[in-house]
């Protein structure tokens, strides 16, 4: 699976371009460069990982910009953050209705498809009074090399219609 990076499809351009603007930040090579990283090969790589496949197409990128794209993109909600205990931050780009599952064996983080009503369903769970507006569901523990397989040949979508809606959030202007 870690082939070249095929380009950013015009789609993925166009998607990261609005939610660009709309934070008031412009597309940059170094940023698309970083998003094409992510969207070509879903394994949630660390900013480490993410510079050394950029540095392939862009050899003039420094891992301070890696990280500083990385940050934009998850302040435009392009990308998710994943943070485990004593493991670098991981990035997924998939906006699909999903969990995560760390193999604890071999660090690789995968994402896991949960049904459409999920969301409804676990907060059921929840205290009156409470409402959540999103659930981060992180599952770890070993994973058989048969079943990581199989995972990994599966094709993960990207939903994005999140990309549509305005982002209530004020987002700061920023010259990065």
């Amino acid at each position: 699976m870690l082939g070249t990076m095929r380009q950013i499809t015009e789609r993925d351009r166009k998607n990261l371009t609005a939610a660009l603007e709309r934070s008031g930040l412009r597309a940059t090579r170094q940023r698309e460069q970083v998003f094409g990283v992510l969207v070509s090969q879903r394994d949630h790589p660390t900013a480490e990982e993410v510079f050394a496949r950029a540095r392939k197409q862009l050899s003039t990128i420094s891992l301070a910009t890696v990280y500083n794209c990385l940050e934009t993109l998850v302040e435009c909600d392009l990308i998710k953050k994943l943070n485990y205990e004593r493991e670098p931050s991981r990035y997924c780009p998939n906006h699909g209705e999903h969990a995560h599952f760390l193999d604890e064996a071999t660090g690789r983080v995968f994402d896991i498809d949960i049904p459409k009503d999920f969301h409804e369903t676990l907060t059921t769970i929840l205290p009156k009074g409470f409402a959540a507006n999103k659930i981060k569901l992180s599952f770890s523990g070993r994973v058989e090399p048969e079943a990581a397989e199989r995972q990994s040949n599966s094709s993960a979508s990207t939903v994005w219609e999140h990309i549509d809606q305005p982002n209530n959030q004020t987002k700061q202007n920023r010259s990065r």
